[in-house]
């Protein structure tokens, strides 16, 4: 319904998240985390998805971090990686496609109702690549301005 529809201002703040990542190579899986932080703020009339984290691999940790925007253009929102390329549409809800060279990522973004709880999910396939990545978070701090 109209009246669920999620904003990208809706999420504003800190969220802890957790990220499964599973590999499947040649008919054996193999499985990742991050653990970390992600803050929404607000930039202009853009919102800055800014994630830092710990990805545990192979009994290895590395320091890891991703920089998104979700932009308005029109009447929506579309998400766009830090070097300004469209990453998807902002459509919580609604199944995402990013082609990406020879690869294909197909997405959902679920919010609840309460947005207290953020759920992203990526099965990616191509010629090299057979991976799944679910992401949830949750709020810890709103980052309501003054």
């Amino acid at each position: 319904a109209p009246t669920d529809a999620v904003e990208p201002t809706d999420l504003l703040g800190e969220w802890a998240f957790d990220r499964r990542i599973v590999e499947r190579d040649r008919g054996r899986a193999q499985f990742g985390r991050v653990t970390g932080t992600l803050r929404f703020t607000r930039d202009g009339e853009a919102v800055d998805w800014r994630e830092r984290g710990t990805l545990t691999w192979n009994g290895q940790q590395l320091a890891v971090f991703r920089d998104l925007r979700i932009v308005r253009r029109g009447d929506g929102w579309v998400v766009v990686f830090d070097h300004g390329g469209d990453f998807h549409p902002w459509q919580p809800g609604a199944p995402v496609v990013h082609p990406c060279r020879a690869d294909t990522y197909r997405g959902l973004v679920a919010v609840d109702r309460d947005r207290r709880l953020l759920r992203v999910l990526w099965d990616v396939t191509g010629p090299g690549k057979d991976r799944r990545l679910l992401t949830r978070a949750r709020r810890t701090a709103d980052g309501a301005a003054p």
